[in-house]
């Protein structure tokens, strides 16, 4: 408990402060946004930093590429025993419900393990479109993901395994939250758990249908 006392401290001052923003954005949504119930919009899109992730079919993943389309993005791994496979499987519903929207705009999903000792490009890739296969699958190495996940206001830290365990069986701790990112691939707005697909998928359909700031 000791070892992961860091990590879940950070992550409560994390939960406190997305929680204060969260209502302050409320408080302060954009006047021409629709009325969303899933995604919690910010007052104005945050431009990210650059970053440079490694995509399942190898080939890079910078900012440019995401740009086109709302895209979700969330943390995980796939040895995750409960939240990433939960989360994934809830997502893939939203999906199915937005398949329908042209695909020059439509919505996509970024998943990004935050476990690259253990997850290859080629066993995200497998294990992501395992739950739907236009799913997004990236990594890269740990400081790259930090700073990656410190620009969208997720956290993640690696759990040492419990005495006795073998060390390779470790866990990851990281955020439940999403990121949204709009069309010009900034920041701009959360997903918080717990999920309703329908909601997430009606609330993404009408942020593609919604004029670009």
């Amino acid at each position: 408990m000791s070892k992961r006392l860091p990590f879940l401290l950070a992550a409560i001052a994390v939960l406190a402060m997305l929680a204060t923003i969260a209502l302050r954005w409320q408080r302060a949504a954009p006047v021409d946004a629709p009325a969303l119930q899933a995604v919690t919009l910010f007052p104005q899109p945050r431009v990210l930093p650059g970053f440079n992730l490694r995509q399942s079919d190898g080939t890079a993943l910078v900012p440019g590429e995401l740009k086109g389309h709302w895209t979700l993005v969330f943390l995980g791994f796939t040895h995750c025993p409960d939240v990433c496979p939960t989360t994934l499987a809830q997502l893939a519903q939203a999906q199915k419900l937005w398949r329908a929207l042209p695909d020059s705009t439509r919505p996509r999903l970024l998943f990004v393990s935050v476990d690259p000792e253990r997850d290859t490009p080629d066993r995200i890739g497998e294990y992501a479109h395992g739950f739907d296969p236009d799913t997004l699958a990236a990594t890269a190495d740990v400081p790259a993901l930090e700073a990656f996940a410190k620009s969208l206001s997720l956290v993640f830290a690696k759990a040492p395994a419990p005495e006795g365990v073998p060390a390779d069986q470790y866990s990851v701790d990281h955020s439940a939250a999403m990121a949204v990112l709009d069309p010009q691939a900034r920041m701009a707005g959360v997903i918080q758990p717990p999920l309703d697909p329908q909601a997430i998928a009606a609330d993404m359909a009408k942020l593609t249908g919604m004029p670009r700031r």
